[in-house]
Protein backbone atom coordinates (compact mmCIF):
# COMPACT_ATOMS: atom_id res chain seq x y z
CA UNK A 1 0.00 0.00 0.00
CA UNK A 2 1.42 3.01 -1.24
CA UNK A 3 1.12 6.65 0.60
CA UNK A 4 3.15 9.29 2.64
CA UNK A 5 5.21 8.00 5.20
CA UNK A 6 4.92 10.91 8.19
CA UNK A 7 7.58 10.28 9.81
CA UNK A 8 9.68 11.31 6.64
CA UNK A 9 7.48 14.59 6.13
CA UNK A 10 9.87 17.89 6.34
CA UNK A 11 9.06 20.31 9.61
CA UNK A 12 7.79 22.49 7.36
CA UNK A 13 5.07 20.38 5.78
CA UNK A 14 3.75 19.47 8.92
CA UNK A 15 0.66 22.28 10.18
CA UNK A 16 0.25 22.62 13.28
CA UNK A 17 -2.05 26.31 13.38
CA UNK A 18 -4.59 25.61 10.66
CA UNK A 19 -5.91 29.00 11.06
CA UNK A 20 -2.58 31.03 10.89
CA UNK A 21 -0.96 28.16 8.14
CA UNK A 22 1.77 27.68 11.03
CA UNK A 23 3.86 24.63 10.62
CA UNK A 24 6.15 22.25 13.16
CA UNK A 25 9.38 24.54 11.48
CA UNK A 26 7.65 27.19 13.25
CA UNK A 27 6.88 26.22 16.32
CA UNK A 28 10.89 24.89 16.89
CA UNK A 29 12.41 28.39 15.13
CA UNK A 30 10.06 30.49 17.45
CA UNK A 31 11.83 28.04 20.36
CA UNK A 32 15.36 27.51 19.48
CA UNK A 33 15.91 30.72 17.48
CA UNK A 34 13.72 33.27 19.12
CA UNK A 35 14.03 31.78 22.52
CA UNK A 36 9.87 31.72 23.64
CA UNK A 37 9.41 29.25 25.99
CA UNK A 38 5.42 29.38 26.49
CA UNK A 39 2.24 29.22 24.49
CA UNK A 40 1.63 32.42 25.30
CA UNK A 41 5.10 34.19 23.97
CA UNK A 42 4.50 31.85 20.68
CA UNK A 43 0.67 33.29 20.08
CA UNK A 44 2.21 36.66 20.74
CA UNK A 45 4.75 36.64 18.07
CA UNK A 46 4.04 34.04 15.39
CA UNK A 47 0.60 34.34 16.11
CA UNK A 48 -0.44 31.23 16.55
CA UNK A 49 -3.89 30.33 18.42
CA UNK A 50 -5.19 33.82 17.34
CA UNK A 51 -7.06 32.48 14.03
CA UNK A 52 -10.51 31.13 13.89
CA UNK A 53 -10.63 27.96 16.39
CA UNK A 54 -9.09 30.72 19.35
CA UNK A 55 -6.07 28.15 19.65
CA UNK A 56 -8.85 25.19 20.94
CA UNK A 57 -6.92 23.35 18.05
CA UNK A 58 -3.30 23.71 17.95
CA UNK A 59 -2.31 25.37 21.79
CA UNK A 60 -2.37 21.62 22.90
CA UNK A 61 -0.15 20.65 20.55
CA UNK A 62 2.06 23.21 20.91
CA UNK A 63 2.49 22.98 24.48
CA UNK A 64 3.68 19.18 23.82
CA UNK A 65 5.97 20.74 21.15
CA UNK A 66 7.37 22.91 23.95
CA UNK A 67 8.01 19.84 26.16
CA UNK A 68 9.56 17.62 24.02
CA UNK A 69 12.06 20.69 22.37
CA UNK A 70 12.94 21.59 26.04
CA UNK A 71 12.59 18.26 28.11
CA UNK A 72 9.67 20.38 30.62
CA UNK A 73 6.94 18.33 31.55
CA UNK A 74 3.72 18.93 29.61
CA UNK A 75 2.02 19.57 32.77
CA UNK A 76 3.94 22.10 33.87
CA UNK A 77 2.97 24.59 30.44
CA UNK A 78 0.31 26.72 30.87
CA UNK A 79 -2.09 27.45 28.15
CA UNK A 80 -2.39 30.68 26.62
CA UNK A 81 -4.49 33.52 27.80
CA UNK A 82 -7.64 33.13 25.94
CA UNK A 83 -9.35 36.47 24.49
CA UNK A 84 -12.21 37.57 22.07
CA UNK A 85 -11.56 37.76 18.48
CA UNK A 86 -11.19 41.68 18.10
CA UNK A 87 -14.37 43.10 16.16
CA UNK A 88 -14.01 46.41 13.69
CA UNK A 89 -15.56 49.67 14.86
CA UNK A 90 -16.57 52.08 12.54
CA UNK A 91 -14.41 55.47 13.30
CA UNK A 92 -17.37 57.75 13.39
CA UNK A 93 -18.77 55.29 16.52
CA UNK A 94 -15.80 57.04 18.39
CA UNK A 95 -16.38 60.07 16.87
CA UNK A 96 -19.86 60.29 18.31
CA UNK A 97 -18.97 58.98 22.11
CA UNK A 98 -19.80 61.42 25.15
CA UNK A 99 -17.94 59.12 27.29
CA UNK A 100 -21.61 57.38 28.60
CA UNK A 101 -22.51 61.15 30.00
CA UNK A 102 -25.46 62.30 29.63
CA UNK A 103 -25.97 65.50 27.84
CA UNK A 104 -28.57 67.69 29.37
Amino acid sequence: MGGINIMELDDRDIIICRCEDGTLADVKDAIHRLGLRSVEEIKRVKRFGMGHCQGKTCGKIIAQIISQELGIPYEDIKPATPRQPAKNIRLDKFANYNGGKNED
